[in-house]
């Protein structure tokens, strides 16, 4: 299975602030550019219109812009950014060091109140993207058309860095890190990555 995602836009006025799964407004022109450059990238490669979003509208506004061209969008919680609890939108400065430094100490397990860990964003996107690779090998052993994800046709998405980051360490067959410094760099806005599973 080979996956294609996009990072979504930047949202507006997220400078300073930790940002999971708090709906933050994007720039409806920050929208159209990439669903834009997706729909160029799927004529040009004659994919499938068919694109995963989240449920966030940093995700979820880009899908609806591709539908009113002619794609189908759907929706999957699963594809949503790390929840990070009662850390989400606030501004990381009046976030408490020592909470902070746990995170750092047990950087795989620890999770902010309400929040959830690295190692519960890998579970979830890992269990997303095994039920995407069954029913892709499903479909095509036994001949079953669909819009996407059939007869070996890649899958679309628009993502968040988290879950990006996340799943380019599952398709390299990476463990979750267990330290800070081994976390990769944030992927950039707009842009898209190729994952092979």
């Amino acid at each position: 299975m080979i996956l294609y995602i996009w990072r979504h836009p930047k949202p507006i006025l997220v400078k300073g602030r930790c940002i999971g799964q708090t709906d933050i407004a994007v720039d409806k022109r920050k929208l159209k550019r990439l669903a834009n450059k997706i729909e160029r990238f799927v004529r040009l490669h004659q994919l499938p219109k068919v694109i995963w979003v989240s449920p966030l509208q940093r995700s979820l506004g880009v899908g609806q812009i591709l539908a009113q061209r002619g794609f189908q969008y759907k929706i999957a919680s699963e594809l949503a950014e790390i929840n990070f609890g009662v850390w989400d939108g606030r501004p990381w400065e009046q976030i408490d060091k020592t909470e902070i430094d746990d995170w750092c100490r047990d950087f795989a397990h620890f999770a902010p109140n309400d929040g959830e860990s690295l190692h519960q964003l890998f579970e979830r996107a890992d269990s997303w993207l095994h039920d995407r690779v069954i029913k892709s090998e499903f479909e095509s052993t036994n001949g079953f058309e669909s819009n996407s994800e059939s007869n070996g046709q890649p899958i679309l998405v628009i993502g968040h860095a988290g879950w990006i980051n996340a799943a380019k360490m599952i398709a390299a067959k990476k463990s979750v890190p267990k330290i800070a410094s081994e976390w990769p760099q944030s992927v950039n806005y707009l842009t898209h990555h190729r994952l092979d599973f």
